[in-house]
């Protein structure tokens, strides 16, 4: 499955541990990657700079949904069962 264009519910709603360009300290889930563009696109998409946690981070029917709201709900919802 390829992503939904504008979509970045997991550019938003996950946490990151790891350091990403931006972001040495990773980011909070809810907080909104600082690579993301206002477009809903990533700005190191494609590039050598990429994160590789974002790399393997893959979409799929069960979490993306129909639309972005039922993609947010599923990423919370996964944060809350992670804690």
């Amino acid at each position: 499955m390829k992503c939904r264009p504008g979509c970045a519910a997991c550019c938003i709603h996950i946490s990151i541990s790891s350091s990403i360009p931006g972001m040495e300290k990773g980011k909070a889930a809810g907080t909104r990657c600082i690579n993301l563009r206002e477009d809903g696109h990533c700005a190191l998409y494609g590039t050598d700079r990429y994160p590789s946690v974002c790399r393997s981070f893959q979409p799929s029917h069960e979490m993306c949904g129909k639309d972005v709201e039922h993609a947010a709900r599923y990423l919370k919802n996964l944060e809350e069962l992670t804690r």
